[in-house]
This record gives structure tokens, sequence and C-alpha cells, in this order.
């Protein structure tokens, strides 16, 4: 049997939270009703992240980014969501397949690689497999780099849950990994969002917070969705 430290550190990267669907494999974590149609359409991909694990579907910070952007007057349905807590990049992409999508989106938001992180993986792999995750996303955004945004991975060494890790050593993978997200999607033309500081700055703040220890808050989601706003409001003029 595992030790119980690191089935228990198993059972939070790799649990699974789904709103819809959840007896088979199907990956989409909310889809907005027929009757609210809308004239944007928006498309999350990630993981724990993206999918808000354990907060309220409605503290996502995708869900939160809808609602500011109809604030601001621009007519977005709730995000169609691809993510699970735990996913690598290869296995988001493998997901994404699986789902068949045969639609685009007006705006496509990705945030991805904390697992590869936490897994050990070669920071080579995950520009590889970000690269084709990219390529996905503007395929999905109508073949337009400019309406698809990525947001950098949140430094989890901060929480109290790396209590007694190496956090220093954590900071300086998450930077690696940043640092090719950043790099990829400035050759491609997408826009990069560092939310990164804020997982720095409130980390350690049990206000921003889920009850994990972590994972996030309904609050610190706010924090993403108002760093995210300005380019998607860009992107949706």
């Amino acid at each position: 049997m595992l030790p119980r430290a690191i089935l228990y550190t198993l059972l939070l990267f790799g649990s699974l939270s789904f709103t819809l669907c959840k007896d088979n494999d199907a990956t989409m974590a909310n889809t907005p009703s027929p009757a609210a149609a809308t004239k944007y359409t928006y498309l999350a991909l990630g993981d724990s992240y993206t999918i808000g694990e354990g907060v309220p579907e409605t503290d996502q910070w995708g869900m939160q980014l809808a609602e500011l952007l109809r604030h601001k007057g621009i007519d977005i349905s709730n995000p169609t969501t691809i993510a699970r807590t735990g996913w690598t990049t290869s296995e988001l992409a493998g997901a994404i397949e699986a789902a068949n999508l045969n639609k685009t989106y007006d705006l496509v938001s990705l945030l991805i690689g904390v697992n590869n992180q936490y897994r050990g993986q070669r920071t080579a792999t995950y520009r590889t497999e970000f690269k084709e995750l990219l390529q996905m996303s503007v395929r999905f955004a109508k073949g337009d780099p400019a309406h698809v945004i990525v947001l950098s991975v949140p430094d989890w060494g901060v929480t109290p849950f790396a209590q007694g890790r190496d956090r220093q050593h954590i900071a300086t993978e998450i930077d690696a990994f940043n640092a090719i997200a950043e790099e990829e999607a400035q050759k491609a033309g997408i826009p990069f969002i560092n939310i990164t500081p804020l997982t720095r700055k409130y980390g350690n703040d049990t206000a921003y917070l889920a009850p994990d220890g972590l994972h996030y808050s309904g609050k610190m989601h706010r924090e993403w969705a108002l760093s995210a706003l300005p380019e998607a409001g860009k992107v949706l003029k």
C-alpha cells in the first residue's frame, strides 16, 4: 500500500470534479443552456485551477470572467469547460480529442502545467505538449490566436499543503514551466497572463484558499478573472 501521506496527495491532485456525466469519461464540466444562447461563446481548458477544485461552480474563475464581461456589456455565455483535477498536458489533450467538439468559440482560455511539474515530468515534454494544446486552442478559436488567452501556473509551493517541502525548489520549477508557456504563447501570438505573483502573495492566506489548503477559494479565482478581463475584453470588442 502507498504511505498515507502519498495517498492523500494523490487524492488531492488526482480527484475527479465534474458537474455533468459523472458516470462516464465525458469532460464537459458545464455547458450553457440552449435557452441562454448569447452572442459570444467561451471554451475553458485546464485542470483543477480551471474546474475550481473545492469551490462552487459559480466561483470558477472562468465563470467569474464571463460574469465580469457581461457587466462590461459583452454578451457572452458561461464557459464550456474541459478540465479535471490532476490532469497534465497530455491528459488534457486526450480529453479534448475524446470530447469530439465540433464547434468553434469566440474565446478560449488555457491554464495547464502544474501536474506536469508535480509529477516531475521533463520541461521538454511540457513544451512539446503545450505547443500542441496551443494549436488545438487556436483551432477552437476559429483559427485566430488573438482569441486565445493563456494563464500562468500558480505556485502551490506557497500553500499550507506544501509545508515541509522544498518551497524554493517548487518555485524554481514552476518558473521554468511558466517561462516555457509564456515563450510559446508569445511565439503563437497569444496573450499570456501572469497570475503566479498573486498566488505567491496570497497563497498562505486562508481567505484565498479552498478548505484543502492546496487549491484556491472563489476570492482567488476572482483575482484571476480580473487579471484576465482586460485581454478577454480586447478579444471580444
